[in-house]
Formats: C-alpha cells, sequence, structure tokens
C-alpha cells in the first residue's frame, strides 16, 4: 500500500501560515456557544504544501478513465467525451445563467432546450420529452409515474412491472421505488424474451413490461413488434430503457418499435461525461397520449417566443428543480449538431462494427455466449480457460485495460449460468489500432490462463489493492487480498 496523506503528517508542519498579525489573538467564543466549539483538534494532515500537491497528483495518476485508454466496460458506452463540448456549455451566457435570474433574460437557454427535446424525441420517435430527470434511473423513474398517473386518470388499478431476468439493476429498483411488484420474464437460450413465458404473465394486473432494446446481452429482439401487439393488446404499455441506444441512433427508432415511453442516458448515446455519481441526464419520452402527465414545467412555444408551460394540472409535478442538469444538456445538444443526422447514425453503425470485430477476433479463447452476431457490445465466455471471468478480469488491469462488465457488476446482473461471461462493449470512439491493441492484450491474459492460470487467478500483480473478493469470501479467502494474495486491513481500505 502507498502512504495515505496521514501516513505523510510530521507533526508541526504545515502548507501555509500567516505573518504575524496586527489584530492579536481572535476568541471564537466572541461569535459561538461553548457547544459549537471543538475541545479537541480535529485531526487534519500536518504536510507542506509541495507533499500535497505531490500526493494527490500521483493519486491522480492512477486512476483511469476514457482518457488514458480502452475502456470496454460493457453496458456503459464508455465512448470518449469530445472537450470542444465542454468548452461550449462553459461559454459565459450558459456557464453563468442562473434560474432565478428574470426571465426576459432566459429566451435563449429556452430555446436551446426546446430544440434538444424536438431532437430526442425525432431520434427515438416519440412525441414529447421533459429533460428533467437528473440520470438515466430518474428518467426511468419519470416514465414508470406517468405511466402510474395515466392508468388512474382512467380509474384503472395496476401495480405489476414486468422486467427481462437481463434487465439493468435500474429496472427493477426504479420500479419498486414508483410503487410496483416487479415480475421476471425468462429469455430463452438464444438470450431473447421468452413469449410463451410473457403472455403467460400478462395480465390485468400488469401496467408495463420494461424492455432493453438491445438487451444486455447485446443482441436486438427481433420480435420487439410482436412483443409491443401482446403487451397492448393486454391493456399494458411497453417502456424502453434506453442504456442501448447508441446502437440505434438514425437506423431504428423504439417508438417505431411499439414503445410508449422510454428514458435516455445522456452520458451513453450522447457523450456527456461520466461522473461518478455527479451531475447527470435522464430525458424521459412519451408518445402523444401521455404528454398531459409530463413533469412541469415543459419548454413551448407559441407566437411570443419560448416560455415554461407551469399550466399543467394533470402533471405528476416536478421531478427536479428548475430545468434538469443544463450543463450535461447543452453538451448532448452540442453533440447532436456536431455529429447531424448521418453522423449520429455512422456512431451507432461503427460501434455495432466494432463490437462484431472484437467478437470475431476474440472468439477462439473467448467464446460468444449466444454466437451469431452481436449489436454494441458482446458477451464472451471465459469456460474454455482454467479461470473465471473474474480473475480473467482481473489480469487485465496489469496489462492497462480496464475491465468489463462481469456479473453483479454496476448495474448489470445476469443469470446464473451466465456466471463466467464478460460484457465488453468497445464503443466507436475506438479506431481500428486501438481496438487491435486491446485485443492483443485480451488474448496475451488468455494464453496466460492457459499457461500460468496461477498468474492470473492472483492478479491484478501490479496495484495497491490486489482484488476484492464478489461475495465477501470465497473458498475461505479473504474479502480482501494484495497483490501477492496477502490479507489487507479491510478497515484500512
Amino acid at each position: 500500500m502507498k502512504p495515505t496523506i496521514y501516513d505523510l503528517s510530521r507533526p508541526g508542519v504545515s502548507g501555509a501560515g500567516l505573518r504575524d498579525p496586527d489584530f492579536g489573538e481572535l476568541d471564537p467564543s466572541r461569535w459561538f456557544d461553548a457547544e459549537s466549539l471543538r475541545t479537541e483538534p480535529i485531526g487534519l494532515p500536518e504536510v507542506s504544501e509541495v507533499e500535497l500537491v505531490r500526493h494527490y497528483t500521483a493519486l491522480g495518476h492512477r486512476a483511469y478513465g476514457v482518457d488514458d485508454g480502452s475502456y470496454p466496460l460493457g453496458s456503459c458506452t464508455m465512448k470518449y467525451n469530445p472537450k470542444r463540448h465542454d468548452h461550449l456549455a462553459n461559454l459565459e451566457g450558459f456557464a453563468h445563467v442562473h434560474p432565478r435570474q428574470p426571465e426576459s433574460t432566459l429566451p435563449g437557454l429556452w430555446e436551446l432546450l426546446f430544440h434538444l427535446a424536438e431532437c430526442f424525441a425525432e431520434l427515438t420517435g416519440m412525441d414529447h420529452f421533459t429533460l428533467q430527470p437528473a440520470a438515466g434511473a430518474h428518467g426511468e423513474l419519470t416514465g414508470l409515474m406517468i405511466i402510474r398517473a395515466w392508468f388512474e386518470s382512467r380509474g384503472v388499478k395496476r401495480d405489476v412491472i414486468l422486467i427481462q431476468d437481463s434487465a439493468h439493476g435500474t429496472n427493477p429498483a426504479s420500479a419498486s421505488m414508483a410503487g410496483y411488484r416487479c415480475e421476471m420474464i425468462r429469455t430463452t437460450p438464444e438470450g431473447l424474451t421468452d413469449l410463451d413465458a410473457l403472455e403467460a404473465a400478462l395480465d390485468d394486473s400488469v401496467a408495463a413490461v420494461m424492455l432493453t432494446n438491445p438487451s444486455t446481452f447485446g443482441l436486438f429482439e427481433r420480435n420487439i413488434r410482436e412483443i409491443a401487439e401482446r403487451v397492448h393488446a393486454n391493456g399494458s404499455l411497453l417502456i424502453y430503457d434506453g442504456a442501448n441506444m447508441n446502437s440505434l441512433m438514425g437506423i431504428v427508432r423504439p417508438g417505431d418499435m411499439g414503445f410508449d415511453v422510454l428514458q435516455l442516458n445522456t452520458h451513453k448515446t450522447f457523450s456527456t461525461p461520466h461522473l461518478s455519481g455527479g451531475a447527470g441526464a435522464g430525458p424521459c419520452g412519451v408518445k402523444a397520449f401521455l404528454e398531459p402527465f409530463l413533469p412541469i414545467p415543459v419548454i413551448r412555444r407559441d407566437a411570443r417566443g419560448y416560455f415554461p408551460d407551469e399550466d399543467r394540472p394533470r402533471s405528476i409535478g416536478r421531478m427536479k428543480s428548475f430545468y434538469g442538469h443544463v450543463g450535461i444538456l447543452i453538451r448532448a445538444y452540442c453533440y447532436i449538431l456536431t455529429c447531424g443526422p448521418q453522423g449520429l447514425r455512422t456512431a451507432s453503425e461503427n460501434a455495432v462494427l466494432n463490437a462484431n470485430y472484437v467478437q470475431a477476433r476474440l472468439s477462439s479463447h473467448l467464446p460468444p455466449v449466444f454466437g451469431g452476431q452481436c449489436m454494441h457490445e458482446c458477451l464472451l465466455s471465459t469456460t474454455k480457460l482454467q479461470v473465471s471471468a473474474f480473475d480473467f478480469a482481473k489480469r487485465l488491469i496489469d496489462h492497462g485495460v480496464h475491465p468489463p462488465t462481469l456479473v453483479g457488476a454496476g448495474c448489470v446482473y445476469f443469470p446464473g449460468h451466465l456466471r463466467d461471461a464478460m460484457l465488453v462493449e468497445p464503443t466507436e470512439t475506438e479506431t481500428l489500432e486501438s481496438l487491435d491493441r486491446m485485443i492483443e492484450k485480451f488474448l496475451r491474459v488468455a494464453r496466460e490462463a492457459l499457461d500460468d492460470p496461477e498468474l492470473v487467478r492472483t492478479a491484478p500483480h501490479t496495484r495497491d489493492v490486489g482484488k476484492i473478493l464478489p461475495s465477501g469470501s470465497r473458498d475461505g479467502q479473504p474479502a480482501y487480498s494484495g497483490p501477492t494474495g496477502r490479507p489487507i486491513d479491510s478497515e484500512r481500505t
């Protein structure tokens, strides 16, 4: 373990100081009562300024992002974020705007948001959008609340959402938060929705069926129109998790497949930053019959210009303060304008092409779980090797590649028979040369797994924290192990 900032601390050392003040010693009790004052030192580390800067600079060098190299994290679409969009979002007129400033100064921003919603509607086949949701799961929640409000307006009570067993974990979580019960629909051995299982589950308690298409298996749901017909015949709605929309832009629209509601992830499809829980955006689109229930305000345009419409008696209310995360939405708008219609289609085509190229090149050592062509991501199996997918992914770290998505990682949880599978999503922004470099590292680890499986099982060997086992412990091993397999103090970690 490298030293922490507290390990570097030495009594009496400081990074800055004041010259002898001419105002004497200040007594904080003049401003604060005794209960508000500390009786003991706060315990901050005592280091010089240069030590402080070097320590955190070194930590920054140990971080890894898409600007550092390949980041094939399946179902996360870690595409490159053009820096020009950051610059445009930070123009003075955007960066310094305040939602409480006079409305007479805001029409320019309203115009941008209005046209962004129009772009989303055109791309997805929806009729109307709200830009308020703060992230993808928040957009899911918004759509589910709109569905609930629509049923309630008709005097109908339905409290079940059907979800694929391959769904993102956010799907059942969002449904539960919206007050629904969740029931899983199994997939077939080919990885597609089981139509018989769906038909058996559809009854008058089902409010909606929630699907991702392409699915988290990286497969296009070729029976989607038949699914939509069966769902609508049951009086239910079809809601689209737009997590994998990056493979469809300009090619096919969820609204044309039969979906009634959808949510988008701007950090995936529209190249806004992945911010580790920070600002995001999950715009929610609906068909016309659900428009009255959109959150307030909705940006509209009339003969006088653009304005926020809050006179919406059937709205579900506010999902976010003011207009959503405007800085992120501006970046998404810049991306759409930069690419244009053909550029967006090309981006999706290249995302699918890159994933199929990776799958074909790796299939001799890491065969695809379902075979055939994939969409924007490929699901590969390590069953031909003598190591688990978990071990394989950790060894990739030693070779400078971010691990792909594994069972239980992030918002993806695959059924038990896929426990030794890895979900690889290269995205469209990787060049052929960078793909080849990444593929060679995958193949190198595959050869290591055959020649020296213990080397792979004990990886990574080049990081301070070697491995955190997936379920607290496995085979009697500690939950935390160092680069040589030695236990690490979990409290300190």
